[in-house]
């Protein structure tokens, strides 16, 4: 039994229908598909580099909120490797409010002017299904929803564009404070509650190859709770999606090695292995170059390929 109110106000995230997560735990992922674009991902991660439009994001602080910023960081994530963008306009955590409007002008602007530079996949991280469909007529082929699909068009929205999602876990809901977090056992609720979410998606007609989870690091978790969950990705990777680590100079990170914000990129890039080798297969990072690196580092010295040399890419 959970313990009472575990899930109670997760912005409207269902009961796990259909089979248990412990029924599902093993199932191999072999690609993915954002857009038009099929990936193989059983052997080689995703880099999906971090926009914020925001003038108060947690790490930096609103140094691209400005439109033009926003694409001068794009174009340098993409010259340093980046496989996907993910442009966001509302912070995840307690701030001002932003209105539908705000958010809006915030973020299909700067979807436009990347897909129209850059040809690369980009995301749009929000969990307003309104956003989302205007995002997706901007270019956008994934909609990054950290609520959990609490808005009940938001489904419906990815499916008439034909995009991908992501089913993330959060306890509570976006931008509620959720200072003590409780559970019974983090990662059976966060196994099961994604793969609901999963079925969610599918059942509304999203095809299973472009459903991707997320377990919501920081999002409603203690920092004991991120590790916990971090350690677990082969478990969570097991449910038959591909899995998307968001751990890059996270507070958990924080809290455990006694690391300020600024001092958290060594820390990031070894969390990122760590995924790497445990079965995440996106990487949502804001050290792109750092982490293609890693990523790479990692693919030549598990890769059966007689020690095939992995080509070398220049940064712009």
């Amino acid at each position: 039994m959970e313990t009472t109110g575990e899930h109670a106000s997760s912005a409207g995230a269902p009961s796990v229908p259909g089979t248990p997560a412990a029924a599902r735990i093993g199932r191999s992922v072999r690609h993915l598909v954002l857009g038009g674009r099929r990936y193989e991902v059983e052997h080689r991660a995703l880099v999906m580099g971090i926009l914020n439009r925001t003038p108060d994001s947690f790490y930096d602080r609103g140094a691209t909120f400005a439109l033009d910023a926003l694409v001068r960081r794009a174009e340098k994530l993409v010259g340093e490797g980046a496989d996907l963008l993910d442009v966001g306009g509302v912070k995840a955590g307690p701030g001002p409010e932003v209105g539908e409007a705000e958010e809006l002008e915030r973020v299909v602007p700067a979807i436009e002017a990347i897909t129209a530079r850059f040809d690369v996949p980009v995301s749009v991280d929000t969990w307003r299904a309104s956003v989302a469909e205007a995002s997706f007529e901007a270019g956008a082929v994934v909609g990054n929803d950290i609520s959990g699909f609490a808005d009940p068009a938001y489904l419906g929205a990815a499916v008439r564009a034909g995009a991908s999602v992501v089913a993330t876990h959060i306890r509570l809901a976006p931008r509620v404070p959720d200072p003590d977090p409780v559970y019974v056992d983090v990662v059976a609720t966060v196994a099961g509650f994604l793969a609901g979410l999963a079925d969610r998606a599918i059942g509304a007609g999203v095809p299973a190859e472009s459903v991707i989870l997320d377990a919501g690091l920081d999002l409603g978790k203690s920092a004991e709770h991120s590790l916990a969950l971090l350690r677990a990705s082969n478990v969570l990777a097991g449910l038959g999606h591909p899995l998307l680590l968001s751990a890059s100079n996270k507070t958990f990170l924080g809290v455990r090695l006694g690391l300020d914000v600024t001092e958290r990129r060594e820390a990031s890039l070894a969390a990122a292995a760590i995924g790497v080798t445990l079965g995440c297969r996106i990487l949502r990072v804001h050290d792109v170059a750092g982490t293609v690196r890693a990523r790479d580092a990692l693919a030549a010295v598990l890769s059966e390929r007689g020690g095939e040399p992995v080509p070398a890419r220049r940064a712009r």
